[in-house]
């Protein structure tokens, strides 16, 4: 008889319903900050001798709050919360086709590079999906920064503007190579850290799915500190590229990246880092989080789904 130990079933379906809900709590749990990371990452740069319009994360906050108030936290937050649950279904749901196209080693487990190429593919599903709501988000959290008057009512009146005026792929869809730069190494490492740290904090003769909601809180929120460390500077071109007028970038990311190294210091890549590290923690925590509980209540549920 074989000694080899069978790796629990993967169910897509599975991964793509509990994969959306947690979604919903990740951006219930950090959206206030991503907007301040947006406001931060597409500040104009300042005039010599005129102040930048936002000195940090902390004077960006009290800004938002005071012009806006605190609903101006969570400005774009439909358009995330209207895509996120298809897109996180079908982020996790990309995670666990890449699994099933590879071969666990005899214990049960996948090797580190397997989870990562896993995580990749993920990344790759989402992008059909993010890449216009990203686009929407950004555009809604930064047309009030400069106090100029909101050209959009909300995410279905800008994505109609953008369609009519440029089109679903130049308009809708521009971003889309910034998003995959983005998203592939970054989902693979998203992945591949919360898979490897669930198998180490999991007790002796216990199974990773029976992990505390401790231990997921911290598994799933270093999963997003590390992903973040990955994806910073990608997401800062792509946060430039979809907000910029028509006809700026032509060459799209590159043109972004010339500009922001010939214009300002490389560490310009990292602006808006701050606010990113200190959502990535508690976002991701409770996107895991939200993940597992509603992983366990669909195995008792339905069973055999």
């Amino acid at each position: 008889m074989s000694d080899q130990k069978q790796a629990p079933a993967i169910s897509p379906l599975k991964n793509f319903l509990a994969g959306g809900f947690g979604g919903v709590c990740l951006v219930a749990a950090g959206h206030p900050l991503d907007t301040i990371k947006v406001r931060l990452q597409t500040q104009p740069k300042p005039q010599p001798g005129v102040p930048p319009l936002y000195k940090g994360t902390y004077d960006c906050f009290l800004k938002i709050v005071k012009k806006e108030g605190p609903l101006g936290l969570y400005k774009g937050m439909f358009a995330p919360i209207l895509g996120v649950t298809p897109m996180y279904a079908t982020c996790f749901l990309g995670f666990s086709v890449g699994k099933k196209l590879q071969t666990p080693s005899n214990n049960g487990e996948y090797s580190p590079i397997q989870l990562f190429k896993a995580g990749m593919l993920a990344g790759v599903f989402t992008t059909t999906i993010m890449a216009p709501g990203e686009r929407i988000k950004c555009l809604l959290q930064i047309q009030q920064a400069s106090g100029a008057k909101a050209k959009y009512a909300g995410p279905f009146d800008c994505a109609k503007q953008i369609y009519r005026e440029a089109g679903l792929f130049k308009g809708l869809y521009r971003g889309t190579c910034a998003t995959l730069l983005r998203d592939v190494p970054c989902s693979g490492m998203y992945f591949m850290v919360y898979e490897l740290l669930k198998i180490n904090l999991t007790p002796e003769g216990k199974s990773p799915g029976d992990l505390s909601v401790g231990r997921v809180l911290f598994a799933g929120g270093m999963a997003g500190i590390f992903n973040w460390m990955v994806a910073i500077a990608p997401d800062t071109l792509k946060s430039r590229l979809q907000t910029a007028p028509e006809g700026t970038y032509p060459n799209g990311v590159r043109d972004v990246f010339r500009e922001l190294i010939r214009n300002e210091k490389p560490t310009a890549l990292f602006k808006g880092i701050v606010p990113v590290m200190l959502r990535a923690f508690p976002a991701n925590a409770a996107c895991f989080l939200g993940y597992e509980l509603a992983m366990k209540f669909l195995n008792w549920a339905a069973p055999g789904l």
